[in-house]
């Protein structure tokens, strides 16, 4: 099972890949935490920026810290979208969308659960 869980961010991260809708081991999480790229561990989005756009995809109105991703053009598939991909590394996360306009920005930042890891908060000692 972890040669197949493995197989999957790597070709999502590195293929460009999508994972089936409502499958991503993300999709429904809610607590408190950020998301982390899962191939460079670089923070991408705050667990507060999280919410249900019931596409099947984890959806983040923003990013974690501006800069955290970049955008490119993706025409792929016969359609122009723009393409999420992690700063540091590279790596594919998902494509954002305008389409959210009940959330603060509007924005959609639609992205698959393989290309994340959850790192959650730890509680503040007194």
């Amino acid at each position: 099972m972890e040669k197949e869980a493995h197989s999957e961010q790597y070709h999502t991260l590195r293929e460009k890949g999508t994972e089936a809708p409502f499958t991503g081991k993300l999709l429904s999480n809610k607590e408190d935490g950020n998301y982390m790229c899962a191939a460079c561990g670089a923070k991408l989005f705050k667990s507060g920026q999280k919410f249900d756009s019931g596409s099947g995809w984890p959806s983040f109105y923003d990013v974690a810290t501006k800069g955290a991703v970049k955008l490119q053009e993706d025409n792929s598939l016969g359609m122009k979208r723009l393409e999420i991909v992690c700063s540091n590394c590279g790596g594919h996360l998902g494509h954002l969308f305008y389409d959210a306009p009940e959330q603060p920005t509007g924005m959609r930042y639609c992205v698959n659960s393989a290309a994340l890891d959850f790192k959650k908060e730890s509680a503040e000692p007194n």
